[in-house]
């Protein structure tokens, strides 16, 4: 049996072979890090060294989660710029690092529409992969929480078929807010998977967020919570890990918690694997 990816969000703010070292010390086999600060634009310079050590000490895959504060269909035009620009220089980083998935939420049309959005969003995605970098976009399922694009399958299918290099974009699945967006993984998970399949192709599907929720089905909130104290439960969680078309993929935690929680929820998943 294949080892199973499974890990967590972890900070590369000592570098990038501290993080590596962190992961390994909590037993993780992948894990997702902010590709600059989450909450603004700012990114340190590259330190050329400590890429080459990181790259000695880890040959697994792992993920980098774009800034929320990004927009690719914001109503504000230097915002849409901005979050072109910003993703640009990221590809160009993340090339440097070796990072093969680039996962972004695909944006709050903010009172456009749905169309407008999905237009809006296909357009600067064309725009960031003109660059010659190497990591693949991942498009994230959302919960649909105010105007966000991305709470269903077909709104992120119309974003993939207006994208000119359709082969660099895949898709990242996180299970709360698919939850919170009203796909039922408690009692039709086969369902909600072969949805998936005929929508967006399940070969196209590249890494799980594996989270519980605090919301109930269909609430278009997101609230992560820990693996088996939320409104997912654990039963229908081991099924996600353990699903014949999910259980090679990387499983990455975002639920609130601490290095050593995050320690015991990747103990948690490997015991609840088969």
């Amino acid at each position: 049996m294949n080892e199973k990816l499974i890990g967590c969000h972890l900070t590369n703010s000592k570098g990038y072979k501290k993080m590596a070292e962190n992961a390994i010390e909590i037993n993780a086999s992948t894990f997702q890090f902010f590709s600059r600060n989450p909450r603004g634009t700012k990114a340190k310079d590259l330190n050329l060294d400590d890429i080459a050590s990181f790259n000695k000490i880890w040959k697994k895959p792992f993920v980098a989660h774009a800034p929320y504060i990004l927009n690719l269909c914001s109503s504000k035009e230097n915002l849409r710029e901005l979050a072109i620009r910003i993703m640009i220089d990221d590809m160009k980083r993340l090339t440097i690092i070796g990072c093969p998935y680039y996962n972004i939420h695909p944006g709050s049309h903010t009172q456009q529409g749905e169309e407008i959005g999905i237009t809006q969003i296909a357009y600067g995605i064309n725009e960031i992969l003109k660059e010659k970098a190497t990591p693949m976009f991942l498009l994230e399922t959302m919960s649909g929480k105010g105007t966000e694009v991305g709470k269903t399958f077909q709104q992120l299918r119309e974003i993939r078929n207006n994208i000119d290099n359709k082969e660099r974009v895949g898709f990242l699945l996180d299970t709360c807010h698919i939850f919170d967006g009203g796909y039922d993984i408690i009692n039709n998970l086969d369902k909600v998977l072969e949805d998936f399949d005929k929508t967006l192709g399940i070969d196209n599907l590249k890494a799980i967020h594996l989270n519980d929720s605090k919301n109930i089905l269909n609430s278009h909130k997101d609230r992560h919570e820990k693996l088996g104290e939320g409104n997912i439960g654990i039963v229908a969680l081991e099924h996600i890990i353990n699903h014949t078309n999910l259980k090679d993929l990387p499983f990455i935690l975002e639920t609130p918690n601490d290095t050593i929680g995050y320690k015991k929820e990747i103990e948690l998943v490997r015991n609840l694997s088969k």
